[in-house]
């Protein structure tokens, strides 16, 4: 699962960045409200954290622009203490949620993930099909209780099927949410991340659709 963080405090954001990645997401990152609008019109993210005050264009400006696009990605915007005009200004531009600062980064990503899981049609942080468990919050997976050893990226593979589980899911949208907008990204390396994953689940589990990508199989 990708996200986008748009914050125009360098070190807020690095915290940002650090405490969202260990928590299983990979994350691209945004400076100023132009560079926030360009990513999130041109890139696919699963969810953003969007600060109001930026150069360039406010956070509020992005939000509608996005939205007057069709951009249909979660988004919690940040505000300042005791300023309810900006929740309110955020919540009718478009955003899903709002966190006022200072806030605690657990808070954080607990509004995350129930966005992310809301937009997925998901009602807890605990994801179930067949006999996999994933578990969002602490980023773990297991069959049948037995908790399965798996790298980072075989994680978000897994993680990102579990979120969209019965829908086809093609390489390429696999490849566009592990990958953060700056790494040299190779497509193929999904089929290697899918042969891991199926020695590691029960047979038939991911299903490959011919000619148009891979589907978690409720049923197998």
């Amino acid at each position: 699962m990708r996200i986008l963080v748009v914050e125009d405090d360098v070190n807020l954001a690095a915290q940002l960045v650090e405490g969202i990645q260990s928590s299983g997401y990979v994350v691209d990152v945004a400076h100023s409200g132009s560079d926030a609008h360009f990513m999130g019109d041109t890139e696919p993210y699963d969810a953003v954290v969007l600060d109001i005050g930026l150069p360039q264009m406010d956070g509020i400006t992005v939000l509608k622009k996005w939205r007057a696009a069709g951009r249909t990605m979660p988004v919690l915007i940040l505000t300042a203490r005791d300023t309810w005009h900006e929740k309110v200004a955020g919540i009718d531009a478009g955003a899903d949620d709002y966190l006022t600062k200072p806030f605690h980064m657990e808070e954080l990503l607990a509004r995350l993930r129930a966005l992310i899981r809301r937009a997925s049609g998901h009602a807890s942080t605990e994801l179930v099909c067949g006999p996999l468990t994933l578990d969002a919050r602490s980023s773990r997976a297991s069959v049948d209780g037995t908790a399965l050893t798996l790298t980072s990226h075989e994680y978000l593979v897994l993680a990102y099927l579990m979120h969209h589980q019965g829908e086809i899911v093609s390489r390429g949208e696999l490849t566009e949410h592990i990958y953060a907008q700056d790494f040299d990204r190779d497509s193929n390396t999904v089929e290697v991340f899918i042969a891991r994953l199926r020695k590691k689940l029960p047979p038939g589990l991911i299903e490959t659709v011919r000619g148009l990508g891979y589907r978690l199989n409720k049923t197998a």
